[in-house]
């Protein structure tokens, strides 16, 4: 009971900040600005959402997959479905609590799939890696081809979070992190070595070597052409799924396809900053459309839009999947036995 309650309140938190962030946004809009806002939703072309949630799908289905690539390296095969599933219940739990979703997914495989959590823990750090990679990749694309753009705005933040920092801190600050990370790791290898006839430090050294066997599974992977292929299928999906939703309003229709990937990362920083993007979503994609010189009322609709989107996308298939998981592991002469009069 206590354990609900505590999830209840987190939840409530997270959904709360969202709705604070979205009323705060749009109170602070200018008459103009929230006129424009009013009147771009009242004539925005939903139906363009549709071939958006088909694109979306399609990403998560390949993400799906090139988990499962991991999986096989290490010896496992899980079923598609339940990967898909796995994913999507992950997605939604991000919505309440920021990296449950990680968590969420590993116990799900571990579940239905037999698949270790532990050993699970790292593919998805090697996932982490790859997408960081990819959104690294996109920034670079962004810069060099809509630099008379985005380049201003990159260059004043380079100097306001980086330049004005003072260095020596800065330097200190690095150098300590690294000095206590080689501590950690000297210290847990004495203890792994010293106390290892001790159930708990066992647990804790099985639970890093199945890290290590996941994060070394992108080694093994049986077939690395399909594990690029998909990891650049699922940000081709984003920029085509960003691109496609400028159209969903017409002032912002006018933006070159270009424009999706700035506008990409502007809103991937949002789904960093903010559990799912919420209330944050919105607001930075309006802030990315301003350099192209979009009124904010239509740039803020845009990315209201397509923010919801996603969200009405994770909302329904995430929990379609946490409802048909337990009966499609159900064993065979249960169903049988339940369809039986």
């Amino acid at each position: 009971m206590q354990k609900r309650l505590i999830s209840f309140i987190k939840y409530a938190f997270f959904l709360g900040l969202g709705i604070f962030l979205v009323w705060w946004s749009i109170h602070k809009m200018s008459d103009k600005d929230y006129n424009e806002f009013v009147n771009a939703l009242k004539t925005a072309n939903y139906y363009l959402l549709i071939p958006v949630f088909f694109i979306l799908t399609a990403s998560h289905i390949s993400r799906a997959f090139r988990w499962k690539i991991l999986m096989n390296s290490m010896g496992y095969n899980p079923k598609l479905i339940n990967t898909f599933c796995a994913v999507m219940v992950g997605y939604l739990a991000n919505f309440a609590f920021p990296r449950l979703g990680e968590v969420l997914k590993c116990t799900i495989l571990g579940k239905y799939e037999k698949v270790p959590p532990d050993k699970l823990v790292g593919t998805i750090l090697v996932e982490r890696a790859v997408d960081l990679l990819s959104f690294f990749i996109i920034i670079i694309i962004s810069l060099l081809t809509q630099a008379k753009v985005v380049g201003g705005y990159a260059k004043d933040a380079f100097n306001e979070y980086f330049l004005s920092q003072n260095k020596e801190a800065a330097l200190i600050k690095i150098i300590a992190g690294i000095f206590i990370v080689v501590i950690i790791f000297f210290l847990l290898k004495f203890i792994f070595r010293k106390y290892l006839h001790i159930k708990l430090v066992q647990r804790i050294k099985n639970i890093f070597t199945g890290i290590k066997v996941g994060l070394l599974s992108v080694k093994n992977l049986p077939n690395k052409g399909l594990f690029i292929f998909h990891s650049i299928f699922i940000w081709a999906c984003y920029l085509g799924g960003t691109y496609i939703g400028f159209f969903a309003i017409k002032e912002t229709s006018v933006l070159p396809a270009l424009a999706a990937f700035p506008v990409l990362v502007f809103g991937t920083v949002a789904t960093i900053i903010t559990p799912g993007g919420i209330g944050s979503y919105p607001e930075l994609l309006m802030d990315a459309m301003k350099l192209y010189d979009i009124p904010e009322g239509f740039g803020k609709a845009n990315g209201l839009l397509q923010w919801a989107a996603q969200f009405l996308l994770t909302l329904v298939i995430g929990f379609t999947s946490v409802i048909i998981l337990p009966y499609i592991n159900k064993p065979k002469n249960e169903i049988g036995t339940s369809d039986t009069p």
